[in-house]
C-alpha cells in the first residue's frame, strides 16, 4: 500500500481507514494494531492510535478480549438502518429547532458552516486539504442543529445511534481516488445545508425535516448515483 502524502491528521487517517474497512481491505473479524497500520500508511502512531478510537466509536471496529481491535461485520441492511434513524432524529432536532426560532448564535453558526462549505468548494474541485475541512464544517452544522433543541432525548438517540457503524454524520466518506464524484457529492451536501438553513430562518418546520431526512443519505447513496449518472450521459 502506498503512503498517504499530505493529510496525516488524525482526521486524514480516519477518512483513509474507514474506505479501506469500506473497500474491503481490512475484513470483518480482521485485527487492526497501531504500529503495522501506521507503517502502511507511512505515518506515526499517534494519529493512527486517535483514528482507532474514533472508529471504535462509529462501531466499525470493537474490542474482541485478547485480540485487541478488530474489524465489525456489518451489514448494508444495518447500514442503511442506522443512517434512517439518524435522518428521522435529526429531522426532529430540525423540526423543534424550526417550531422555536433560531437564536442568534445558532443562525451566525449555521451560517458560517454554509460559506465555509462555499469556500471549500469554490475552485470546481477537491484538495486532500478539503477532506478535512468538509469533515470538520459538516460536524459543526449538525451539531448546531441538535444541541438547538436542547433536547437531552433526542441528543441522546444520536450518540447511540453514531456508534452504529457510518450512522455518525461525520462518519462521511470520501473516496480519493475518486474526487471528481466525491465533488459533487459535496455540491449536493452542500445544497442540502443552504436548504435547511432557509427553511429554520423561515420556521418552515415540516419542510426541514424532510430536508434532514434526505441529507441523511448523501454518503449512503450519492457517490453511486452521481457516478452512475455520469456514467450515462458518456
Amino acid at each position: 500500500m502506498d503512503p498517504i502524502n499530505s493529510d496525516t491528521s488524525a482526521s486524514g487517517i480516519v477518512a483513509v481507514l474507514r474506505k479501506m474497512i469500506i473497500d474491503g481491505h481490512y475484513a470483518a473479524g480482521e485485527r487492526l494494531a497501531e504500529i503495522p497500520v501506521s507503517e502502511a500508511l507511512g505515518v506515526s502512531r499517534t494519529p493512527v492510535r486517535l483514528a482507532f478510537r474514533t472508529l471504535e466509536q462509529e462501531g466499525l471496529l470493537e474490542k474482541t478480549g485478547k485480540r485487541g481491535l478488530v474489524v465489525r461485520a456489518i451489514s448494508q441492511a444495518d447500514v442503511q438502518c442506522a443512517i434512517e434513524v439518524r435522518g428521522a432524529l435529526e429531522g426532529l432536532a430540525a423540526r423543534r429547532l424550526a417550531e422555536r426560532g433560531l437564536s442568534d448564535d445558532q443562525r451566525s453558526a449555521l451560517r458560517a458552516c454554509v460559506a465555509e462549505g462555499t469556500r471549500v468548494l469554490a475552485k470546481g474541485h477537491l484538495v486532500e486539504d478539503d477532506i478535512g475541512a468538509w469533515s470538520q464544517l459538516n460536524e459543526r452544522f449538525h451539531r448546531t442543529i441538535v444541541e438547538g433543541t436542547d433536547s437531552r432525548v433526542i441528543a441522546d438517540a444520536i450518540a447511540r445511534n453514531d456508534h452504529l457503524p457510518f450512522a455518525s454524520a461525520s462518519s462521511i466518506s470520501i473516496d480519493r481516488d475518486a474526487l471528481k464524484v466525491e465533488y459533487e457529492k459535496l455540491k449536493q451536501a452542500q445544497a442540502h445545508h443552504a436548504l435547511v438553513l432557509d427553511a429554520l430562518e423561515r420556521g418552515e418546520s415540516a419542510r426541514v425535516e424532510m430536508l434532514m431526512r434526505e441529507h441523511a443519505y448523501v454518503g449512503f447513496r450519492y457517490a453511486a448515483l452521481i457516478a452512475g449518472s455520469g456514467a450515462e450521459e458518456r
